[in-house]
């Protein structure tokens, strides 16, 4: 609790200084550091008493080296979101090491960042949810991957996350005419009076 009022209490005036401005601060919740998953978030926004800007940066393959539920935590934190990486990651524990498996090199860890779509994040949930939720800001490419080499990572991601992407419709699939309900009609096939 204290560590967390001392957080509210550094960061406050950051947060008031960017409403100031208009500008919203993403914090990217990630391992190792104080806002590491949802409930450590949830801490702080108490702390700094829900402040508008304390907004959120989305990044999946963080979820993957953590075994949290990265597509549900859209369902959470989606009014919160408005930065987005889109990065791949693996988790493959073993007898040996698992999440705190970080004395290796990145090649030989149990969790390690991947090139997009080589990796276990699946990404056609999270566009998909990010597109329920009407996700109004940039899919941007973080690349690192403890195997292809960066050129190759940077040329194939801008084309894999393009083909992710999910325009919205403005209607139902199932609203032929666009003409809406007519209720009358309805309670006449019902078979309701009145």
């Amino acid at each position: 609790d204290e560590g967390f009022t001392e957080l509210a209490k550094r960061w406050l005036p950051i947060l008031n200084a960017f409403d100031a401005s208009g500008v919203d601060l993403c914090y990217e919740v990630h391992a190792g550091e104080d806002l590491c998953d949802g409930t450590s978030y949830e801490l702080f926004l108490d702390k700094v008493k829900q402040h508008p800007r304390a907004c959120l940066l989305y990044d999946p393959s963080h979820f993957i080296l953590q075994c949290l539920d990265y597509v549900t935590y859209i369902d959470h934190y989606h009014e919160r979101i408005k930065a987005c990486h889109i990065k791949d990651a693996e988790f493959n524990p073993t007898g040996k090491q698992g999440v705190y498996g970080g004395f290796q090199n990145w090649a030989d860890r149990a969790g390690r960042f991947r090139s997009l779509g080589d990796g276990q994040v699946d990404f056609n949930k999270v566009f998909s949810k990010l597109a329920h939720y009407d996700f109004p800001g940039w899919a941007v490419l973080e690349w690192e991957c403890a195997l292809k080499h960066p050129e190759d990572g940077a040329k194939e991601g801008a084309p894999f996350i393009a083909e992710h992407i999910i325009r919205v419709t403005e209607k139902a699939f199932d609203d032929f005419a666009g003409t809406g309900s007519d209720e009358a009609f309805n309670r006449k096939i019902l078979g309701i009076s009145g």
